[in-house]
């Protein structure tokens, strides 16, 4: 008998089974994911609706910013123990329940006690993406596959930023009724639940099995549910989030004002800045997923792809370019950061002891729930003053705090 026999994609019988159930694991956890940032968005993008309505200042609609990220922060942080202990799997619909509970209260709301309920709920079903993603990514896709994992999560989350607010926006201009927008979200959150339940079996991480335990190591027996947080790889970890989210945050709320007042073009033209950040961090992820997998030293590949972005921001700061090269320099940094990605979860992936994949993911995803919530605020103080290049020198900065904890996780870890 020839055991040799290929499929028409030229792969072995088995190897061709396993791609075709890590692509499909793959696809629907990015679609989980890319669901949670859509809901990142649920209320902002009618911000300006909402004062007109309810009569809100700035000061209540950033409250509602607030609301969402310490819910999903704290949150993230504690979801994880959950998830270690009941499995991914179960935890995922009811992250998923909850938007759909955010819609609804959003879409009845009278005021702002009702749009504050949608943002805990919609902060509360954010929490445990990151845990519960990564989990069944390590558990269940091959680990040639892995980087290519990690590359289409984060790619995926990008899009869920970006159609939320075009979706949002075109129901109210076409209906005239701002609620119809949340019967929309609500509906496709109901559609991911759907189509989650029905191909459950390929998000079961009870099926599959964490690197760690492959190689035969397992925790400690009776060591404490908290002692991972003893190790200097998770703090390290957790600041490396802080950092290049805190960056991010500059970029999305206030990159389009800060080119408009420095390079005196109009809104309409800066605004496309931060579009072109996310679509050239996108791209930066597809290049990351094949260079995650081709290379071992992860700090490095961090710290060179973040560097040039950093750069490409301090030189927007710096008003020497004409405004043209300054807004194409200004979105290229995203390309960086996006490239930096898959490595960056790889990096987590290794830093994470055997048994705590849940509570490390939790903790230092927190971080990036922690960026967007201090970040804000203090860029927003800066613009305030009319520092409009310290958006992107300290975008800069932090981005340069963030390739220094990463270059110490490794000694962390030892």
């Amino acid at each position: 008998m020839n055991t040799a026999t290929t499929t028409a994609d030229g792969l072995a019988p088995n190897a061709a089974q396993s791609a075709k159930r890590d692509i499909q694991t793959i696809s629907l956890i990015g679609l989980a994911h890319g669901t949670s940032h859509f809901f990142h968005m649920l209320l902002p993008p009618l911000f300006p609706v909402f004062m007109r309505e309810f009569g809100l200042s700035y000061s209540e609609l950033g409250l509602l910013v607030t609301i969402f990220f310490v819910i999903s922060g704290v949150g993230q942080a504690l979801s994880g123990f959950l998830v270690d202990r009941t499995g991914a799997r179960p935890v995922l619909f009811v992250a998923l329940g909850c938007f759909v509970l955010a819609s609804l209260a959003a879409g009845t709301a009278q005021g702002f006690a009702g749009l504050a309920l949608a943002a805990a709920l919609a902060g509360l079903g954010n929490s445990p993406f990151h845990p519960v993603d990564f989990t069944i990514l390590n558990k269940r896709v091959s680990q040639q596959r892995l980087g290519h994992a990690f590359s289409v999560h984060g790619i995926t989350g990008n899009l869920g930023w970006a159609v939320a607010p075009v979706l949002l926006i075109s129901m109210h201009e076409a209906t005239g009724q701002w609620r119809l927008g949340y019967v929309a979200t609500a509906c496709w959150a109901l559609f991911v639940i759907a189509l989650l339940a029905f191909k459950r079996d390929a998000i079961d991480d009870s099926q599959g099995s964490w690197g760690h335990e492959k190689a035969g190591a397992k925790a400690p027996a009776g060591e404490h549910p908290m002692a991972f947080l003893k190790l200097p790889s998770v703090w390290l970890c957790f600041s490396f989030f802080f950092f290049t989210t805190s960056a991010l945050s500059a970029i999305q709320s206030f990159a389009s004002p800060a080119l408009s007042a420095m390079y005196g073009v109009s809104l309409a033209s800066t605004a496309f800045v931060v579009t072109g950040y996310m679509l050239a961090g996108a791209a930066g992820m597809i290049v990351g997923g094949f260079l995650v997998a081709k290379s071992q030293n992860l700090e490095r590949n961090i710290a060179g792809a973040m560097f040039v972005a950093a750069a490409l921001l301090a030189l927007t700061a710096t008003g020497w370019l004409p405004a043209t090269a300054a807004l194409i320099a200004a979105a290229t940094a995203g390309f960086g950061t996006g490239l930096a990605g898959p490595s960056r979860d790889m990096l987590i992936k290794r830093a994470a002891p055997p048994g705590a994949t849940g509570r490390v993911y939790g903790t230092v995803y927190s971080g990036l729930d922690t960026g967007f919530a201090v970040a804000a605020p203090v860029f927003g103080a800066l613009m305030d003053r009319q520092w409009s290049n310290a958006v992107f020198f300290g975008a800069s900065i932090a981005l340069l705090m963030g390739i220094a904890a990463a270059s110490l996780v490794r000694q962390g870890k030892r």
